[in-house]
């Protein structure tokens, strides 16, 4: 496996594994595989940040990425969707990928990565509960789950409201 940029030909491929990986019996059709297509058509895409991880033959089996966010009007970034084919869970792939898209974005300089996901998973890239950092989010119930990641470049005064990019508010 690799990981690398998304290319063009990468745009349908990186749709369909996202169905499948949030796919389920009960949504069948989830929302992350068109929110991808919505961030990319918006001024907070960032294609640096818009990695695939590709399998021994050749096809997409992982995707991430992060676009522009802010918290109190200061840019930050925000992660996700994060996907994984479904043959392809479990063995490290997510793993590899959000290491990747850590380091590209520490890399841009980038101060923050600010997302909504599981603790128990995303504490082993060093995420903490964004409510320690004084960073709020757009809705109080995600508290529990709305994580940050502060890279390099991170002062102790980037503090207040977060926002997503704007495609995120449609869902």
């Amino acid at each position: 496996m690799i990981i690398r940029r998304e290319t063009a030909s990468d745009i349908d491929q990186i749709r369909a594994l996202t169905r499948r990986a949030f796919a389920t019996a009960d949504v069948p059709d989830p929302l992350e595989a068109p929110l991808i297509d919505q961030l990319r058509a918006d001024a907070g895409w960032i294609p640096a940040l818009s990695l695939v991880a590709v399998g021994g033959s050749g096809e997409a089996v992982g995707h991430v990425v992060c676009t522009r966010a802010d918290v109190a009007g200061f840019p930050v970034l925000g992660l996700g969707p994060l996907s994984v084919d479904p043959p392809y869970q479990r063995v490290g792939v997510g793993s590899a990928l959000v290491h990747a898209v850590l380091g590209a974005a520490d890399a841009l300089d980038e101060p923050l990565v600010v997302l909504l996901g599981s603790r128990a998973y995303y504490s082993r890239f060093g995420f903490v509960l964004a409510g320690s950092l004084g960073i709020t989010p757009p809705v109080s119930e995600w508290e529990p789950h709305f994580q940050a990641r502060p890279l390099s470049t991170y002062t102790p005064d980037l503090r207040g409201l977060f926002a997503y990019a704007a495609p995120f508010n449609r869902l």
